[in-house]
């Protein structure tokens, strides 16, 4: 998994979500409350979409977070197995899952495992040696 993850609100307009993403390199944020506990996931596809139904929607004040974000969050907690993980991606068709620490009805974001992550292993043995 990528360790810390890079957060929004959900009224972050578009245009700061997309400058955040390009500055630290990222295809997505994890959108959070005031008390920073995930309520979605917003990605670089999100962002595209909305190009395409921008023009139909003049009467918004512009787009944000909330607007365009994946919600409820498709997490993992921290202590699952790869394989599990991996299968979940699998399953639900999914390019990332939000690695969370439970705190009582909530999830706190910790990191991000996606497919990319993923690939990199690949080539990988068991003792992390290129093939």
């Amino acid at each position: 998994m990528h360790a810390g993850v890079i957060t929004c609100r959900p009224d972050t307009p578009a245009g700061e979500v997309a400058e955040r993403m390009k500055a630290h390199d990222v295809s997505a944020l994890v959108v959070v409350d005031d008390a920073g506990y995930a309520v979605g996931v917003i990605s670089r596809t999100d962002l595209v979409n909305a190009t395409f139904v921008q023009p139909y929607l003049r009467h918004w004040r512009g787009m944000a977070a909330r607007h365009l974000m994946s919600s409820p969050v498709i997490s993992v907690p921290a202590e699952i197995s790869l394989e599990a993980a991996i299968t979940l991606i699998h399953e639900r068709k999914i390019h990332r899952v939000v690695v969370t620490e439970r705190e009582g009805g909530r999830e706190r974001p910790i990191g991000i495992l996606s497919i990319t992550d993923l690939v990199r292993r690949i080539g990988e043995d068991p003792l992390g040696e290129r093939v």
